[in-house]
């Protein structure tokens, strides 16, 4: 997967970060899949300096529905159609979302010429299409909202070709069968198992997303040994108070959560606009205080999952 950040600045945005927006590519080989996670105000502008097309889109989640994280919708939504896209688009966030786009389209007279589906979600599972699963839990915000946990499915494990051939299998359909971890039946009349030739499963990707938060339970269930976790960090240790009056974390409390839930990658994001770019490097080194293996997201950062 790759991990690229359209928006990382909280409330409103400065000349050198956009509102909150992020685009998650899965890179399958079959599947594809290219999903947006929230779409602040001008989420479409940044999407012209990259190489992704909004019509690729297939999904899009919205973690709550403050303007940083969603005002950017309506216009990402008709210029999809206006360029003649006509690929599904599903979008997923709290109750009210499907309010919001259905209002603020008709009000505008605007109109989506691909087929849009708009799912209101609760606590727990949003979708599984039997590669990913996407879970859901509620966070500690003035409004609703969510973090997002999206999981690979394990993939099956490498087929001993060496050892079926051995044992008097001949390569051909057979083996595709067994790869899948089927039983089949040879021509002998020999019934063999596929999941004796197959070596251990290997372990999907795992990747936690949050929308604003102060420190609460569910955070630590979404981040729970995950590969990757982007969370907030608005304000800095000493603001730690007023961070968590306004649902939202400091860089320690973001930090601390990675190492209590053993995850291997930090990505802070949602920095307040209080601070320039050597307020950045003090937060990046407050985090690191307490978790080492943390990045401080810019505008356009990738980060390989």
């Amino acid at each position: 997967m790759e991990l690229i950040f359209l928006g990382t600045s909280a409330g409103v945005p400065t000349r050198s970060r956009n509102v909150t927006a992020m685009l998650l590519d899965l890179q399958h080989p079959t599947r594809g899949g290219l999903w947006l996670f929230d779409c602040g105000e001008g989420t479409q502008h940044q999407l012209l300096h990259t190489t992704y097309h909004p019509g690729k889109l297939d999904k899009i989640f919205i973690t709550h529905l403050h303007g940083d994280h969603l005002f950017g919708l309506p216009g990402l939504l008709c210029s999809r159609s206006m360029a003649g896209n006509a690929n599904p688009l599903t979008i997923y966030g709290p109750a009210g979302i499907a309010e919001f786009v259905e209002t603020t389209l008709r009000l505008s007279g605007s109109w989506t010429d691909y087929p849009l589906e708009v799912i209101e979600i609760t606590d727990g599972l949003v979708f599984d299409d039997g590669a990913y699963r996407v879970i859901a839990r509620p966070l500690n915000h003035p409004v609703e909202c969510y973090g997002y946990r999206i999981e690979e499915h394990d993939k099956p494990g490498t087929l001993n070709a060496a050892a079926l051939i051995a044992d008097g299998v001949r390569p051909g359909p057979l083996f595709q069968q067994l790869k899948q971890g089927n039983t089949v039946e040879l021509e002998d009349g020999r019934v063999i198992n596929g999941q004796d030739y197959l070596s251990a499963p290997l372990p999907g990707k795992t990747l936690a997303i949050f929308g604003d938060t102060a420190p609460c339970p569910g955070a630590h269930e979404l981040a729970q040994g995950v590969d990757v976790m982007v969370h907030e960090a608005t304000l800095e240790t000493a603001m730690e108070e007023k961070a968590n009056s306004r649902g939202h974390s400091s860089t320690r409390q973001a930090a601390r959560l990675a190492l209590d839930a053993g995850v291997r990658k930090l990505i802070v994001t949602h920095v307040s606009s209080r601070y320039d770019a050597h307020g950045c490097e003090n937060l990046l080194a407050e985090c690191r205080e307490v978790f080492a293996n943390c990045v401080l997201a810019e505008d356009f950062t990738q980060v390989s999952v």
